[in-house]
């Protein structure tokens, strides 16, 4: 049976769709060859001298990984010369990146986070490219601002990730249900692997990192201590994964069901935070999950609800097969 490569399928979801348009295929046709750029260095990493750090700390105070400004710097190449954006923000950079006014400026606005799960690099694990496609707000007459970047993820035109593993995989939603693809290396294209993504609506896998339980507040605490025993719905202690990995720990949630979280954390009483950044993690990633039948919530609000307030604004995450989701939901409502 022929296989259906990514840009046949972008172009056949384009004719389906009348708010669809070739600027748009373009955009995602571009940000598909920089995760090819990406995959490369990625996959020859402990060849070339791409592996630790590069001296320098990020807006978010980590450490910057070699293959983390690699990724960043080809991301921002690539697409600022598409003709598709008037502007970008990216996990690594404080401010937003416009598009200069040498190239053709477009309609949308790309949010990354360039390399995902990049402290991992160094012992081989799993990272990704994680993105969110807006359209611009400001007129086209007018420069971009930050307020083109801060809108509630219900008004993403598409988001998805490039998981870098042992294959490459392009997962992705532009509203139309989720689809995976693949990159056959052999012919250098993303073929389609996984159509109509669907997260199953009941999970037996529960993914956090445990080692911050004394940093939880009780309800927190209880949450979990209900998917380890056997008092829940499936009657016995969901299985525990934890990659570490943001993008790893969501696409196994994504094929196999359960629940990721990553809550508030308390170890600062007086500023309790978040970890995940909302506008290039939690909130495409919540597009996807809601696309392939799951939910997502920071514990009192649904994820692409939110109204980002600030650029690298962070938010607890839980982010699942639905039945597991309603479940933290009810916890924090003071329901269970």
């Amino acid at each position: 049976m022929r296989q259906i490569t990514v840009t046949e399928h972008l172009i056949l979801h384009q004719k389906k769709s009348p708010a669809a348009t070739g600027m748009f295929t373009g955009l995602l046709h571009d940000l598909i060859l920089a995760a090819k750029l990406i995959t490369r260095n990625v996959s020859s990493a402990g060849l070339l001298d791409v592996l630790g750090g590069t001296g320098e700390i990020n807006v978010q105070g980590e450490a910057v990984q070699k293959l983390d400004d690699f990724a960043n710097r080809v991301l921002i190449h690539r697409m600022e010369r598409s003709g598709a954006l008037c502007m970008m923000a990216s996990e690594e950079i404080a401010d937003i990146i416009p598009v200069p006014s040498r190239f053709t400026r477009g309609d949308y606005v790309l949010i990354f986070d360039p390399l995902d799960g990049s402290s991992n690099i160094d012992v081989n694990i799993n990272t990704g490219t994680i993105f969110s496609i807006l359209r611009r707000r400001t007129p086209a007459s007018q420069d971009p601002s930050i307020d083109d970047a801060l809108q509630a993820g219900m008004h993403q035109v598409a988001a998805g990730y490039i998981l870098y593993g042992p294959s490459t995989m392009l997962v992705y939603t532009t509203g139309q249900g989720v689809h995976g693809f693949t990159l056959d290396p052999s012919v250098g294209e993303f073929l389609l692997s996984h159509p109509n993504m669907q997260i199953p609506e009941q999970g037996k896998i529960y993914s956090v990192n445990e080692g911050n339980y004394l940093h939880w507040d009780n309800t927190t605490q209880n949450i979990v201590n209900y998917f380890k025993s056997k008092d829940n719905a499936i009657g016995s202690p969901y299985s525990m994964r934890y990659v570490g990995s943001l993008v790893a720990d969501f696409h196994r949630t994504l094929l196999y069901g359960g629940i990721f979280m990553y809550p508030m954390d308390h170890r600062s009483p007086e500023k309790p935070r978040g970890k995940l950044r909302l506008l290039c993690e939690a909130s495409p990633l919540s597009f996807v999950a809601e696309q392939a039948g799951g939910a997502a919530t920071d514990g009192l609000k649904r994820i692409l609800e939110i109204e980002p307030t600030s650029l690298h604004e962070r938010v607890p995450l839980f982010i699942g097969s639905r039945n597991d989701v309603e479940v933290v939901n009810k916890f924090y409502a003071g329901a269970m």
